[in-house]
Formats: structure tokens, sequence, C-alpha cells
């Protein structure tokens, strides 16, 4: 293979490993089980890291992460269901240990912000969206906001200044 060819080869290999998700979980800490082992990967999946807040517990490094991660395995092991161990790490570390917050009344406004948001931002381009339809179909003939009497005294006051004596 010529050095192009494996620099080439090399640098596909890297790029292709670099894009791959990184993964936390070391060697020691996978159960035997391969079914446990899924169950396992994917509770963590749904944890956060008290450390990194972003993460989960999966692709996380934090050391917390890894005893999160050994925690979850050992309530699997011990044959608590999917979700025994999420109610165990809810009471122990509270709501914000899950990715995805429960819709209670305590995350509530969390759930209907976002919903909330765009109803009003769509209501407030709707009424912007009106206000310049009304005021341009209202440029006709008559100046905004007048009555029909205030319209006639301002042609007569326009007319009256543009008479004959006055220069243009």
């Amino acid at each position: 293979m010529r050095p192009r060819g494996l620099a080439a080869a090399v640098l596909a290999a890297t790029l292709m490993l670099g894009a791959m998700p990184a993964r936390a979980v070391l060697p020691d800490e996978i159960m035997a089980d391969p079914a446990k082992e899924a169950r396992a990967r994917e509770l963590s999946r749904e944890l956060r890291c008290m450390v990194c807040q972003n993460q989960s517990i999966d692709d996380s490094e934090a050391p917390l992460a890894r005893d999160l991660r050994l925690l979850v395995r050992e309530r699997i092991a011990a044959g608590d269901s999917d979700r025994q161990v999420i109610d165990f790490l809810v009471a122990r570390y509270g709501e914000f240990v899950l990715l995805k917050p429960r819709l209670n009344e305590h995350t509530l406004l969390l759930w209907l912000t976002p919903p909330l948001a765009l109803l009003l931002g769509g209501f407030a381009l709707w009424r912007l969206g009106r206000r310049k339809a009304n005021s341009a179909a209202g440029e006709g003939d008559s100046a905004p906001g007048l009555t029909s009497d205030e319209q006639a005294r301002l042609e007569r006051l326009l007319a009256a200044e543009s008479g004959p004596d006055r220069p243009v």
C-alpha cells in the first residue's frame, strides 16, 4: 500500500471513530447477562449525570456517573423492574436525575412553557399581520382614525388653503 493510501485509510478510520458516540461504560461494569446489560444501558441513557448535567450517565466519565451505572446494575441484578430502578434513583436523588422529567405538578411549567411560547408567538404574528393588513387597507382616501365629519372639515381646510390667491 502506498504511503498516501495508508494515510487516507488512517484518516478515514479516525474520522469514523470520532463520529461515533463515546460510551463511558467500562468493561468491568458490563453484566454477564446480555439482556440485563441491555436494560442497564437503556436505563443509563435516561438518567442524568449529576456532575455533567446535560449528559446521560451512559456517556459520562465522571466518578458519580460510574457509581450510578453500578447502582443501576446492582438493582437490576437484585431483580428490580425498570420502573423500580427509576423510582429508587428518583427517591434518592430527586427528579433532576431524569433526563426527561415526568409530567407532574412540579414539572408542569417545564412541560407547558414551550407550547405556550409557540402559541403566543403565533398569536403575536397573526395580530401583527392583521394590523398591517388593516392599515394598508385603510390608507385609501381618508386619513386614518378620522370620522366622516372630520374628514369633510379637513378637505374644506385643504381646499381653502390651496385657493386661487395662494401660491402653490
